[in-house]
């Protein structure tokens, strides 16, 4: 679950995107697609789409649905579209870092956005400003829309290319241009992009590319394949064409998509998310077994791990907490101070449903450890005899500099404190992590090592020639 407040103890991603080149209706379907990404960034959301001749753009603060009404979507005519909901983890949260970005350079109009997290952005900045660039946001996506415009490249693919071969760290990127989309992936494949296709009625072909496959379900594309790590891909009058821009060095999927990020009916890196994350709950079951009556996810995130957890142990699933899916970025708090009001806004146990049993509780994760606390608290309160706490991955004990928007180390529980130090912070009965052995078990067997596992090993699988700015800009939003 993404929650955009920060009284909540999680996760966050960076942002979802999605691209369509050859449809009549090309921004209602991107307005689509991004609906079905909502949850992947709550903080803005933009489209740009090119009738064959100007490029029309929308972005804006808030949700998809309140934006895109249908006097706004017709403002963006064009068969040709981009599109991307944000939550910021590289940039401050302000308008002017909403994407997709948009510039008229020599290359002709052109508009951009990304998922993932530049990690030399501040170096390819001072350089690009020293050179006489002026940038409008703090966001590392306009540093592409720069290298592009100031390459000597005489067409957009070949500077974006040229650009791309610049750029460390990790990016799914989506690029519009007025007669044609080019859309690209890292070479170690980071972040997720996948490419679809649907018939148009009257004949024709549309292709669609998303971050994830739930983006196609909702619009009836047929999922194809990925884009490959180091692959670029333009679809334009000539049809579509496949190259590879960069060598693909080993690689290092975000396996945090398989454990939280990604909606469970997606496919992600060619593996449906349903399937790891039931293998989640049943490894963690036969790794941390409880002498229990019930199990019972931390909603949503900790659902599907919870019903494999169940199924492995025979335990009965419980759907005990229930989940307020309707709380908006801001709320009137009460002048007097309840205790754990965060959280109960969020989440109500059903009382008739834990009262004198022993739970064993789900989630995703403990970052933290604040609202892991909570939520244990607010258990025990409706009446729970023992709440027995099982995550369904390894401890968290660095941070992500790759999209994922996760505290400093210092602020990581369990980069500073073990196990049982954990499990009285949290005021649980007992407290189990998934290992790492069967992490990558539940991904797919990934014995050839195609994940990035960092955030539990700090093991990063690049140079991160900036770290020290990096830490710095996650100081400054903590």
């Amino acid at each position: 679950m993404t929650l955009s407040n920060p009284m909540f103890d999680k996760l966050h991603e960076e942002c979802g995107v999605v691209a369509l080149y050859g449809h009549p209706e090309a921004a209602k379907l991107a307005y689509l697609g991004l609906y079905a990404l909502q949850h992947r960034g709550q903080e803005s959301a933009g489209i740009c789409t090119s009738d064959g001749e100007q490029i029309h753009s929308v972005r804006s603060m808030g949700h998809v649905a309140d934006i895109f009404t249908t006097q706004v979507i017709d403002q963006l005519p064009g068969a040709l579209a981009i599109g991307h909901t944000r939550y910021s983890t590289a940039g401050d949260t302000a308008l002017l870092n909403a994407q997709p970005f948009s510039v008229a350079c020599n290359k002709g109009r052109i508009a951009v956005a990304h998922n993932g997290n530049i990690t030399n952005a501040s170096e390819l900045r001072r350089e690009l400003e020293r050179q006489g660039s002026i940038f409008q946001s703090s966001s590392d996506t306009e540093v592409i829309l720069h290298l592009v415009a100031r390459s000597s490249e005489r067409t957009l693919a070949a500077a974006l290319r040229d650009a791309l071969l610049q750029l460390e760290g990790a990016f799914s990127l989506v690029c519009l241009a007025q007669d044609r989309v080019i859309v690209a992936r890292d070479p170690r494949g980071f972040r997720p992009l996948a490419v679809g296709e649907m018939e148009i009625s009257g004949g024709g072909k549309c292709y669609v590319f998303a971050s994830e496959t739930c983006a196609f379900d909702l619009i009836g594309a047929v999922y194809l394949h990925d884009v490959d790590p180091g692959e670029m891909v333009v679809v334009g009058p000539e049809g579509l064409t496949r190259e590879r821009f960069a060598p693909e060095q080993a690689r290092a999927q975000c396996v945090f998509e398989h454990v939280y990020f990604s909606r469970p009916d997606s496919i992600v890196f060619g593996r449906a998310v349903q399937q790891s994350r039931e293998e989640l709950g049943r490894l963690l079951a036969r790794e941390c077994p409880a002498d229990a009556d019930i199990v019972v996810p931390v909603p949503d995130s900790g659902v599907t791990a919870a019903i494999g957890y169940a199924a492995e142990s025979g335990l009965p699933f419980r759907q005990a907490l229930i989940r307020n899916h309707y709380v908006g970025r801001t709320f009137i708090e009460p002048s007097q101070a309840i205790r754990d009001f965060g959280v109960k806004l969020k989440l109500n146990p059903v009382r008739y449903l834990l009262q004198g049993q022993r739970v064993v509780l789900v989630d995703d994760s403990i970052v933290r450890g604040t609202t892991s606390r909570k939520i244990v608290r607010m258990v025990r309160q409706a009446g729970a005899r023992e709440v027995h706490l099982r995550v369904s991955c390894p401890p968290t004990v660095s941070p992500c500099f790759y999209g994922v928007d996760t505290p400093t180390r210092s602020e990581l529980i369990a980069s500073n404190h073990p196990v049982e130090e954990i499990r009285r912070f949290v005021e649980a009965d007992s407290l189990g992590y998934l290992s790492l052995s069967s992490l990558r078990r539940a991904v797919a067997d990934d014995d050839r090592h195609e994940y990035c596992y960092a955030c539990y090993t700090g093991d990063y699988p690049t140079e991160l020639v900036n770290i020290e700015e990096l830490i710095a800009a996650r100081q400054k939003r903590y």
